[in-house]
């Protein structure tokens, strides 16, 4: 009769080789856990079962365990869905001179808040500062951790408990259930929204200010849908001049914001940094992980005075950026300066990139393959940028019998891939794949074509 006596002793497996090689590369400690775990689970089911494993399956078992313990959660993925700004898996990709400015910058010291000039105590708010100078023309900036951060700290330095206007055409939720009214009451500025959700004048922003005492004029830019049909909005140069005439302050929330004209790429105008401060805007803040291409950053440009005022507040300590962040920032910014950011950052060399290199690539995948076709699609920008626009590109299209367990078979693998279905089909778009995944993305494919077969 089985019973548990015969369940080898926590002791016993630790004597075996297997185990001993499991100490070597998981350390003693945890793996007495995992072993104890997985002896646990047999004591658990074996009032059902009554049956005790062997010892090479508690040995596999704890292996697993080890396994599913010590495999990070956070992994490099393909994309290959052709969303090139994809929240999901993590927006923009670095270039391969941010990844060495932060394994440089990580590896060694830093003057992170050290003046070298001077031999004593600096700040780190002025890295990538005098960059962001220079290419948007504004006269100070403020880098933090990300864009809504970048919006709390305007709103709570500069309009606590005082009323702050904005049109109701620009109340914006984003991702992740993000809404401006709510950041507007967590900053403890007073919201005052005029205009309706379709049509706003410059008379409404006029009557608030007239009404009311105003201490700001927000504007946030729609940069994840659009507003057509019947509607109307100020110019940012009316409401800037507006602002100027009543002495306050106005801010433009881009989310996005670029530093090159989406135009030259065959998309629709997305607003730029260095337009909103031609246009009379104080303050300018926007995102660095989604069209600027680098890390995530909040980043907040405009006068001095008002970015002063921010950098002393409180909770800029709070929300600012790691020396990690500032160093990949100011690597991806010297791409701008030195007028190579179409072919170094990621994100931009994949919207640059044209069809007909595209389909060449696609040719090259069926060729590898053995089968598939080359479609023709298109692409999209995502990440909150430019909603409804597209980029046309060619496309891998594979049939097979059941296209969402061979999208599970891609996630499931050690450099997962992402795809998606299309007309039954599974697509994979290679402009969001980056050239050099190329040989492991058809490595990939072959492999679980060939288990399906």
């Amino acid at each position: 009769m089985t019973t548990l006596k015969s369940l080898p002793s926590v002791d016993l497996l630790l004597s075996t080789t297997p185990v001993n090689e499991f100490i070597e590369s998981f350390g003693r400690p945890l793996t007495v856990k995992a072993i104890r775990i997985a002896l646990d689970e047999v004591r658990q089911s074996f009032p059902k079962s009554q049956t005790i494993p062997d010892q090479e399956t508690l040995i596999r078992r704890t292996k697993q365990i080890l396994t599913d313990w010590t495999t990070p959660s956070l992994l490099p993925v393909i994309n290959a869905t052709g969303v090139i700004l994809h929240t999901n898996l993590g927006r923009a990709p670095l270039s391969y001179d941010a990844l060495e400015a932060i394994n440089q910058i990580s590896i060694n010291y830093s003057n992170l808040e050290y003046d070298l000039g001077k031999g004593q105590r600096g700040s780190r708010t002025i890295h990538a500062e005098s960059l962001l100078i220079r290419l948007t023309g504004a006269e100070a900036a403020l880098v933090v951790n990300n864009n809504a951060a970048a919006v709390l700290l305007i709103l709570t330095a500069l309009a606590r408990r005082r009323r702050v206007v904005i049109a109701r055409t620009q109340l914006v939720e984003i991702g992740g259930g993000f809404r401006l009214p709510d950041v507007m009451k967590q900053s403890g500025a007073k919201l005052v929204e005029v205009g309706t959700t379709n049509r706003v004048h410059l008379a409404d922003f006029e009557n608030a200010i007239t009404e009311q005492p105003i201490v700001m004029l927000l504007r946030a830019h729609r940069s994840n849908f659009e507003i057509v049909g019947f509607t109307s909005e100020p110019s940012l140069k009316e409401m800037a001049d507006l602002a100027r005439s009543a002495n306050i302050p106005i801010v433009d929330d881009l989310g996005s914001g670029t530093l090159l004209e989406t135009t030259d790429f065959g998309l629709g105008h997305e607003p730029m940094i260095q337009e909103s401060l031609e246009d009379g805007a104080d303050l300018v803040c926007f995102s660095g992980d989604k069209l600027l291409g680098g890390p995530q950053a909040g980043i907040i440009v405009g006068r001095k005075d008002l970015i002063t005022k921010l950098q002393k507040h409180p909770l800029a300590r709070a929300i600012r950026a790691d020396k990690t962040c500032l160093a990949a920032l100011s690597a991806t910014l010297l791409h701008y300066i030195k007028n190579e950011s179409k072919q170094k950052i990621p994100i931009w060399r994949m919207i640059s990139t044209p069809p007909d290199e595209l389909q060449h690539r696609i040719q090259k995948w069926v060729s590898l393959l053995g089968q598939g076709k080359l479609i023709p699609g298109q692409s999209t920008v995502g990440g909150g940028s430019l909603p409804g626009e597209t980029l046309p590109t060619f496309l891998l299209s594979l049939s097979m019998r059941s296209p969402e367990k061979f999208l599970s078979h891609l996630r499931s693998l050690k450099f997962p891939v992402i795809a998606r279905i299309q007309d039954d089909n599974v697509i994979l778009d290679p402009r969001t794949v980056l050239p050099e995944q190329d040989n492991i993305l058809i490595a990939s494919l072959k492999k679980i074509i060939k288990e399906e077969a």
